[in-house]
């Protein structure tokens, strides 16, 4: 994975596994016995049911809105890559969604939200409301992940440029300028 790619897809599945605790829905990360065909599992999974009788999966997925793979789809349309991204999960996952609810949060790294995922977090922001009775609390989740996604997207491009030749043996911005402040007379 890439510089911070890990640590990102970690931060967001903790904020849902913390928000959907703190509204009362019991759930647990990488639940064991579900795994694909590929032996990859979902990111969570509630302990009770969440909608007909079914407990919900859910998997989180981070999309880079500028790669190459998706510069068509994030110009034509916001979230085009999130779009797209789940509709591959969903394929992946399939075998899982006759039994379970399923739902993918994908995240572009400019923020937008596929429209399930964006229907889940303004669900769980609910019950978290109902829970806490702070009408507040899916402008909080939301906040939140916008600042985990914006976090890590410093990282990631602290991790591009400290990879390029010199970076870190430049002189600082402060050096060059004191030299510039000479009085001439």
């Amino acid at each position: 994975m890439g510089f911070g790619r890990q640590a990102k897809h970690s931060n967001i599945n903790d904020l849902i596994h913390h928000s959907l605790n703190r509204a009362g829905i019991p759930a647990i990360k990488e639940p064991s016995g579900l795994t694909r065909s590929d032996s990859k599992r979902p990111d969570g999974q509630t302990l009770i049911p969440w909608s007909g009788g079914r407990t919900l999966l859910c998997d989180a997925t981070v999309i880079d809105t500028v790669a190459t793979s998706y510069i068509q789809e994030t110009a034509a349309v916001a979230g085009g890559a999130a779009k797209i991204a789940a509709a591959r999960k969903h394929n992946k996952y399939k075998e899982l969604e006759g039994r379970y609810t399923f739902v993918l949060i994908a995240v572009e790294t400019f923020c937008p939200v596929n429209r399930e995922g964006l229907d889940f977090l303004l669900e769980t922001g609910s019950r978290l409301s109902t829970t806490t009775r702070d009408a507040r609390e899916a402008i909080f989740l939301f906040q939140s992940l916008s600042a985990t996604i914006q976090r890590f997207n410093a990282v990631a491009f602290q991790g591009t440029m400290s990879r390029l030749a010199g970076f870190n043996d430049q002189r600082p911005w402060s050096q060059d300028r004191s030299n510039h402040n000479v009085d001439v007379e």
